[in-house]
């Protein structure tokens, strides 16, 4: 059984100590998130094959019945139960054929039978289909041995949608099932949100595009490819990419660039409080401001988020694990907010595959991979003895994140904590 209640913890523990008082917890932040965030005001009328991705501004409903008729659910024959008199077997003559796509002329009327397809219209008459499996036919006559029920393999009008009945709601993503939705709605040109406009920075003088040439002090950029990657699964425009400036008055120039083009700005790294951290300055700068900076969690304490102009800012970690983690935790809950999608899908609880020691303090998010069901029928996770922020490897492995408590010390083998899945999106 996998439980989805909140651990009744206050703000999974991350703002109950003193020495960090300064930090807000992941429940407050996202909470800010959450109040401070409106959706992207305009929105646009697409046509159906061209709606994957994206979010709807307006409901959808049924433009009729579906199905729209009674149908057949399978080959058989369509007959009249009521004209099946005595103990059977029975034999019926076929009197018609009705395929799937054609109106019916002619009706099942006593004891005949009419050849139907799956997906035709039922004939007048009829109710039930019995499969042609269950049958024996002889030239133009059907053989049936046992009687069916009234309503066999009939497909009722109005019984998957009524006509008027809201199929979606507005704010849901639209994936392949919710366009078969839409489609089986009659719903052909929809109502959605104007695809958010994300510009992304990426900081680190060390930095260097992947596979290319580096010298010995420098490292391959993972945070470009793999924030770009988890932006096309959310469905976004990306307006511009590019490597941070090394300096401060660069930073600004690019910032203020970005922010004159996007919804949401993105950067990674800078915003801690080294010499060489000039982002949040830069943000400073230009009369930007922020929600919040900093929260109560390991990896990823200094993520934050505020506002540039118009453009709202999120401020990533450098290290590729944190910005990851970050990014599942509060990067989508922006997004989502910023577009009109629902909120991040509820946590839910899991069990640990073996014991854990830690060192208390923050919040930890730890990547785990989902190993089967112990013998309560609940999920198990298995994980690394620790997160390291800067590991990616294992990362491609992992099904989402554990979160543990800042004041856990240590936590045996199927002891009970949260679990938010990776978002495809």
């Amino acid at each position: 059984m996998t439980i989805h209640q909140a651990i009744a913890s206050p703000g999974c523990g991350c703002d109950s100590q003193d020495m960090l008082h300064a930090l807000i917890s992941i429940d407050e932040a996202l909470t800010r998130i959450a109040a401070h965030t409106a959706p992207v005001g305009r929105t646009e009328a697409v046509s159906l094959d061209r709606a994957f991705g994206r979010i709807l501004a307006q409901a959808v409903r049924s433009r009729s019945m579906a199905p729209a008729f009674d149908n057949a659910a399978m080959d058989g024959y369509a007959i009249a139960t009521s004209a099946l008199t005595g103990p059977g077997p029975w034999v019926l003559p076929v009197v018609a054929r009705v395929p799937a796509g054609q109106a019916v002329t002619t009706p099942v009327a006593g004891a005949v039978a009419a050849r139907i397809f799956t997906g035709a219209p039922i004939p007048s008459g009829a109710d039930a289909v019995v499969m042609q499996e269950d049958v024996q036919r002889d030239g133009d006559v059907i053989h049936l041995s046992r009687r069916p029920e009234p309503g066999l393999n009939i497909r009722r009008a109005g019984s998957d949608m009524a006509s008027g009945a809201t199929v979606l709601d507005k704010g849901q993503r639209l994936g392949p099932r919710e366009i078969a939705a839409c489609a089986a709605a009659g719903a052909g040109i929809l109502r959605v949100r104007r695809r958010m406009r994300v510009a992304l920075l990426v900081t680190g003088d060390e930095v260097r595009r992947a596979g290319g040439a580096r010298e010995a002090a420098q490292i391959w950029d993972v945070n470009t490819p793999m924030l770009t990657a988890s932006l096309a699964c959310a469905g976004v425009e990306i307006v511009a990419s590019a490597h941070g400036a090394d300096s401060l008055a660069g930073l600004v120039r690019q910032l203020g660039d970005m922010a004159s083009q996007a919804d949401l700005v993105i950067t990674t790294g800078g915003i801690s409080v080294g010499e060489e951290d000039h982002v949040k300055p830069a943000v400073m700068a230009l009369g930007g401001e922020t929600l919040f900076s900093g929260v109560a969690i390991k990896p990823g304490k200094p993520v934050s988020v505020g506002r540039i102009g118009k453009a709202h800012w999120l401020g990533l970690p450098g290290n590729p694990v944190s910005a990851f983690v970050t990014w599942q935790v509060f990067g989508l809950a922006l997004i989502r907010a910023l577009s009109g999608e629902g909120p991040i899908p509820t946590r839910r609880h899991v069990v640990t595959a073996s014991p854990i020691r830690r060192k208390p303090g923050r919040c930890e998010l730890r990547p785990v991979t989902l190993a089967g069901f112990d013998a309560e029928g609940r999920e198990i996770v298995s994980f690394e003895d620790a997160t390291h922020s800067a590991r990616v490897g294992l990362l491609s492995l992992a099904d989402g994140l554990m979160f543990l408590s800042a004041d856990a010390e240590s936590l045996p083998a199927g002891a009970l904590v949260e679990f938010q899945p990776f978002c495809q999106s």
